[in-house]
């Protein structure tokens, strides 16, 4: 799976990089499952579709009726389509320079906060759905007030969330200028117990695999592989032993891609199958 450099692929080849860029994204296929490295925060305002996002500590799903500001950094998104056979969102990027510059004209002069997720999600109403609409790249690319117009766009949907939201959207939006990263010990642990595989969450890290791996075996004092693996299957014990699941329930959410996978590597690890559990 290749890094996608977003917004960057965005631009057209002669387009220097924007303050603020807008993209209107369309995809027809059924899932798309992609690694972006996203270099400006970004608004992404869901119409039709439904999509995820694996950060460094934590995820988030949304659908139509919601929408996302995402913090900059190296995540992991699927974009799936609903009922109907086309999956659009309008994606509004900003840089940090404009972000700094709201900030001082129009919220207080208050210590950054610290976020412990890099989204804010966004309840979708009337006024923000007529913002949606009135949003499109080929407009602010043909125009000749482009820019001028895109800086009162992009202040109007900030002033709005700000009366919206209050003192979380604010401390949130003072966040997103914080140069702190996850602690890789942090990243790690908090994506054990998911279906993510380890070149998954070594991009995460920002790591390359064999970077992960190394890096891993010096913190842990064992192979990546096979810690996550043990951790994974003590923890399916521990749910098959409270009674309420069974091993079809949970070996997807463990990192198996079949059922006889996961019965085979847990009756390796206890000497019994999930099965003898739950009967």
């Amino acid at each position: 799976m290749p890094i996608e450099n977003i917004p960057e692929i965005y631009f057209n080849n002669k387009k220097e990089p924007q303050d603020i860029f807008v993209y209107d994204f369309k995809m027809t296929s059924d899932v798309v499952k992609s690694k972006v490295n996203l270099s400006m925060n970004m608004f992404s305002f869901l119409q039709v579709g439904k999509k995820q996002v694996h950060f460094a500590n934590t995820s988030i799903a949304v659908n139509n009726k919601q929408s996302l500001l995402l913090k900059k950094g190296n995540w992991l998104w699927t974009e799936l389509l609903d009922t109907d056979a086309i999956y659009y969102c309008k994606l509004v990027f900003f840089s940090e320079k404009k972000l700094t510059d709201f900030l001082s004209k129009y919220t207080n002069d208050v210590k950054p906060y610290q976020e412990e997720e890099p989204y804010f999600v966004i309840e979708n109403d009337d006024y923000i759905a007529a913002f949606i609409s009135s949003l499109s790249s080929s407009t602010f690319s043909k125009h000749s007030f482009s820019d001028a117009l895109l800086a009162l766009k992009f202040e109007e949907i900030m002033l709005y969330l700000l009366n919206k939201y209050g003192s979380s959207f604010e401390y949130y939006l003072h966040s997103l200028i914080s140069k702190e990263v996850s602690p890789f010990k942090n990243v790690v642990e908090s994506n054990v117990y998911s279906n993510l595989k380890l070149e998954e969450i070594a991009f995460l890290c920002n790591m390359s695999l064999s970077t992960f791996k190394r890096h891993f075996t010096s913190e842990y004092n064992e192979a990546p592989g096979k810690w996550i693996k043990n951790k994974r299957l003590q923890k399916a014990k521990e749910l098959l032993e409270g009674g309420e699941l069974k091993a079809s329930d949970i070996y997807l959410d463990m990192g198996y891609n079949n059922l006889s996978n996961f019965s085979v590597a847990f009756k390796t690890k206890f000497g019994f199958s999930p099965t003898d559990i739950t009967n």
